[in-house]
């Protein structure tokens, strides 16, 4: 009889502890971060402070790389990442696309890091020049809205040039064999095609745009994990203003990470704005005219109201960089 309760005590101490570890097995959380071959979360991934940070949160980070916004959104929405970067107006074709996301932080304006490229030996002098013209460029990412603003500000129309949606390796493919007469870019891209190719800047961001990279997440997961979300934008904004004191530094560890030269990559961190915080009334109101500009234009099928998907830190959650 002892044996046979022993047994049961036994049975039941196991089938306790498999649940415990059910339980806990379901608890442990993972963050799924998506990124580009650009801006702080290149250097937060290398410097593992946000591993060991949320470590104490029971949370595990992983991290998967997009060769652009558009597609790191599209995989925010298909539910493979939960938080990401990119520029200006991948999150309004997203929105758009009824994309549950929600805009998290921004980083400060960085015009310069994204241009209009044409080759070296290029006839075209000046943005009115591109009429007729084959211009490449990645549909629906930050520099979409550069080439929209330089058209309008040299009394252009969208549709008098030629566009040519290409994603960065292939577009540079393209501007290299000629099959395209300029290439509307982003930095590292953008310093590379300059460096190695002599590219020309035919046109940057100075006067036209903000170019204002955006921290995003799925509204689930924001709602869920306030304090997640509040501990990593606390590490991009002290990797952003660390980056800032020490672009040499940033450089040789970031380089390596890129692929690329450290001259090239170096001009790259120069361009890039550091300094994540919450959104503020002013940058709604930058990226609702984005989003304006791209109904005007019939690119995006319905108005959209970009404070519906700005993420409110909750009571108790200090804003970042304020």
């Amino acid at each position: 009889m002892r044996k046979v309760l022993l047994r049961r005590g036994l049975v039941a101490l196991f089938a306790t502890a498999v649940a415990l570890g059910a339980i806990t097995e379901a608890q442990a959380e993972t963050l799924r971060i998506g990124y580009q071959k650009y801006g702080t979360l290149v250097l937060l991934k290398a410097r593992g402070t946000l591993e060991k940070r949320l470590a104490d949160q029971g949370v595990d980070v992983k991290w998967t790389e997009f060769p652009g916004g558009p597609q790191l959104l599209e995989g925010l929405n298909v539910g493979s990442i939960d938080f990401g970067v990119t520029g200006e107006t991948p999150p309004v074709f997203a929105q758009a696309a009824k994309a549950d996301l929600v805009y998290v932080a921004n980083e400060p304006p960085a015009p310069t890091s994204e241009a209009i490229l044409v080759p070296k030996d290029s006839t075209v002098k000046s943005v009115a020049d591109l009429k007729g013209k084959k211009v490449a460029l990645n549909k629906g990412s930050n520099v979409h809205y550069l080439l929209v603003r330089a058209l309008e500000d040299a009394g252009l129309k969208y549709t008098d040039i030629q566009t040519v949606y290409l994603a960065p390796a292939d577009a540079r493919a393209a501007f290299e064999k000629g099959a395209v007469d300029a290439w509307v870019i982003w930095d590292p891209y953008q310093a590379a095609a300059e460096k190695q190719l002599q590219a020309r800047t035919l046109k940057d961001g100075t006067g036209l745009v903000d170019n204002n990279q955006f921290y995003l997440a799925t509204r689930t997961f924001a709602k869920d994990h306030p304090k997640v979300i509040e501990a990593l934008v606390d590490e991009v904004r002290k990797t952003g203003e660390w980056s800032k004191a020490n672009p040499e530094q940033v450089t040789d560890e970031v380089a390596p990470l890129l692929g690329l030269p450290k001259d090239i990559t170096l001009t790259s961190v120069n361009r890039q704005g550091f300094g994540a915080q919450y959104l503020t009334p002013a940058v709604v109101e930058a990226q609702q005219k984005i989003a304006d500009t791209f109904y005007q234009l019939k690119l995006i099928p319905q108005p959209l109201v970009i404070k519906d998907v700005v993420w409110t830190p909750p009571v108790g959650v200090a804003a970042a960089g304020q």
